[in-house]
């Protein structure tokens, strides 16, 4: 029996990455972390920032919007969300979100936490001050395959 240490993060704390869909996340519990049962990220993005429409096959994606607002595209259905809202998508259901006001927070919950090496395949550490990395959905795409934690069924449906 393998038994975990705690983690506690302040505000503030967590490795930080640019994302290459855009946008920052800051890792605030790994899978190693969990013991593999979840992967909490924060995303902080700008208006017009779009993800592909993409399933996860192995793991279901909790939305909780801290601040801003988001438009979801559930399985071909569009749905707003703002700051106090939440969103559960289980794993295999096609889905995507634009970001609609000028920047957003959103709590990103994976469970199990699986797909962090797809995550950390698709971007790059982000030491305070650093600048963001261009978008590039052909990475996004690469690190996908390699991983088979997402897979991409349609480009942004916004």
């Amino acid at each position: 029996m393998t038994t975990l240490a705690a983690t506690v993060r302040d505000h503030g704390e967590g490795e930080r990455r640019w994302f290459s869909g855009g946008g920052l996340q800051t890792w605030l519990a790994t899978s190693a972390e969990t013991g593999g049962a979840f992967l909490l990220i924060e995303f902080v993005g700008e208006q017009g920032k779009v993800t592909p429409l993409h399933i996860h096959p192995a793991s279901d994606e909790t939305f909780y919007l801290l601040d801003g607002e988001i438009l979801l595209d559930l399985d071909g259905k569009k749905r707003g969300l703002s700051a106090g809202g939440v969103a559960v998508v289980p794993r295999g259901i096609p889905h995507a979100f634009k970001v609609v006001s000028p920047t957003t927070r959103i709590l990103t919950i994976q469970t199990p936490g699986t797909d962090e090496a797809f995550y950390r395949l698709a971007s790059e550490p982000a030491p305070e001050g650093s600048r963001p990395i261009p978008v590039d959905f052909d990475r996004i795409r690469e690190a996908a395959e390699q991983t088979g934690a997402i897979q991409i069924v349609g480009p942004p449906p916004f």
